[in-house]
């Protein structure tokens, strides 16, 4: 089963209020996302700090229902 751009979008935004999400299905199948993830709450963070951030934000769908996504991440 697929994940909707729409969903990832909304539980990023639910676990970072502030951020800037933009989503872009990659091949067509709903499994394979790139996202670009803006935020003033990873300031003073590093990237591996700000990506974990995201992947918490995803309550464990990464490995399951959304199988890859391609992730920058980066404050205003």
């Amino acid at each position: 089963m697929a994940m909707q751009a729409g969903e990832i979008e909304r539980l990023i935004k639910a676990h970072i209020p502030d951020a800037q999400v933009t989503i872009r299905d990659l091949a067509g199948d709903g499994d394979h996302y790139a996202a670009t993830v803006i935020s003033a709450s990873f300031k003073g963070k590093s990237r591996v700090q700000q990506h974990q951030l995201v992947y918490e934000a995803l309550s464990g769908q990464m490995g399951g229902v959304l199988h890859a996504l391609a992730l920058q991440t980066g404050t205003p």
